[in-house]
């Protein structure tokens, strides 16, 4: 029966992708260079800050420059996290669903704690989430099951009584390597040439919302 549910964080419960493109876009006009779509950007973020650097300003780790433009987007992506970042439609609603059933819920993501924690405040989520694991929690981050395990200690919650929500493939490895049912989100950051179809989930969404009768069919099962 299911107990608990974790999700990953940008590109499943929240749509960060239109701050990312603001401070992107910011740092880009001030230098007299063409601006990215929020498309674009959002096809990028589940890859990390580094991708949607690369994206903008068309350098890779390593060249000269880029370390300093990253350390720039980060501080910048810091001052205004949540300015116009939202959960994604539906999700809201999930989250009662999942509350009113007594189920736990949780995060886990490859974004760090600096950026994790302030975030879930401003959205007023860090006071309802039974857990919320970061990169600096662990040794290892996902795909490696390592940050899922430690969600399910925390939450005192068996793999196997938990699904594992999330929009990469990497989401989805990580449920697995952990023995975890896992739910692929097509709604996510999914990222240029891939296709959530293809990660072999135990299940897949296409809006936030076919998360409630599916959470009502394992919950009952």
């Amino acid at each position: 029966m299911l107990k608990a549910v974790l999700f990953d964080l940008d590109g499943t419960l929240l749509d960060t992708a239109v701050d990312f493109t603001a401070v992107l876009n910011a740092m880009l006009g001030e230098r007299q260079l063409p601006p990215q779509s929020y498309d674009e950007v959002r096809k990028r973020v589940s890859d990390g800050a580094r991708a949607v650097v690369s994206l903008g300003f068309q350098q890779q780790e390593g060249e000269a420059g880029f370390q300093a433009l990253l350390d720039e987007f980060l501080e910048r992506y810091l001052a205004q996290l949540a300015v116009s970042t939202t959960l994604f439609p539906g999700m809201s609603e999930v989250l009662a669903h999942i509350e009113a059933l007594d189920l736990k819920w949780g995060i886990v993501t490859n974004k760090p704690a600096r950026f994790t924690e302030p975030l879930l405040a401003a959205m007023g989520l860090d006071q309802r989430c039974a857990t919320a694991i970061c990169p600096d929690h662990v040794t290892n981050r996902k795909p490696h099951p390592e940050p899922i395990y430690l969600a399910c200690k925390e939450i005192d919650c068996l793999p196997a009584h938990t699904i594992y929500v999330g929009d990469h493939r990497r989401d989805i490895d990580a449920g697995r390597n952990a023995s975890m049912r896992t739910v692929a989100c097509a709604y996510g950051y999914v990222s240029a040439g891939d296709s959530a179809e293809s990660w072999a989930a135990d299940y897949l969404v296409a809006q936030a919302l076919d998360l409630i009768p599916l959470i009502n069919q394992l919950h009952t099962s």
